[in-house]
């Protein structure tokens, strides 16, 4: 297996930022995810029916963009030190198959019940059990392995990163406020199901604090091949810097 390396980690980072937010903005404009699953299961359903294919490719797109933070994981794991690169590994691949197997519900699973649910000709038994089951694989899927285990998971793979990298590298303060700054808010998601108010808003925020860590940690990886400059090596002089 070809490992990546810190230049393609870095474009894998940045792809996966830029994947996950066009793709959530798509799908906020043209279905209302995520708002649409506060609605009814027969009224969501009849709104994914309405917007097919459209949406499904969409999560697609998401479910992609979640799947990278595995090769990104294994890239900087490499580039860490001490035992916090297990961690970034484990944490990484982790966070992503919760989220992709959270996802693919909606292009996979969802399509069939949205079919029944809108059959005009299925009996009013078939459509309300279509609409169970979408409220099933929504609370299963959706709530506790994707979004749950998703939060924790890419809160960990967080901190891993960034503790696992500044045992080798002086990384910028940027870095480290966007990363470590991200993780509460991330985690804050864990509070949604329980009705917590301003607890969807504050993990709103966290992600989009968290894919600005993932661009500008990315830029760095792809333009210097570092995250950072290696501990034990000097600043360059300021004559360096002007010459």
């Amino acid at each position: 297996m070809t490992l990546p390396t810190p230049r393609t980690t870095g474009t894998l980072l940045i792809g996966a930022a830029v994947l996950a937010n066009a793709a959530f903005v798509g799908l906020s404009s043209v279905f209302g995810y995520p708002d649409v699953l506060q609605l009814p299961a027969q009224e969501a359903l009849a709104r994914f029916a309405e917007q097919a294919p459209l949406v499904p490719a969409l999560f697609v797109v998401l479910a992609a963009a979640a799947a990278l933070l595995a090769p990104v994981a294994l890239g900087l794991s490499r580039l860490g030190a001490g035992r916090w690169r297990r961690v970034v590994l484990a944490a990484g691949v982790g966070a992503a198959l919760v989220q992709v197997v959270g996802l693919l519900r909606w292009p996979l699973l969802v399509p069939g019940l949205a079919a029944t649910a809108t059959d005009p000709s299925a009996s009013v038994a078939a459509r309300a059990a279509a609409g169970d089951r979408f409220e099933t694989l929504g609370t299963v899927l959706g709530q506790v392995v994707g979004e749950s285990g998703g939060y924790l998971l890419t809160a960990v793979f967080t901190v891993a990163v960034v503790l696992a990298l500044r045992e080798r590298f002086r990384l910028s303060r940027l870095q480290v406020v966007l990363g470590l700054g991200s993780v509460p808010l991330v985690l804050v998601g864990l509070l949604v199901p329980l009705g917590v108010p301003g607890a969807d808003a504050a993990n709103f925020a966290g992600y989009v604090v968290w894919t600005a860590w993932c661009i500008v940690l990315g830029v760095r990886l792809v333009r210097t091949g570092e995250p950072g400059r290696p501990l034990g090596t000097e600043a360059p002089a300021l004559s360096e810097l002007h010459a």
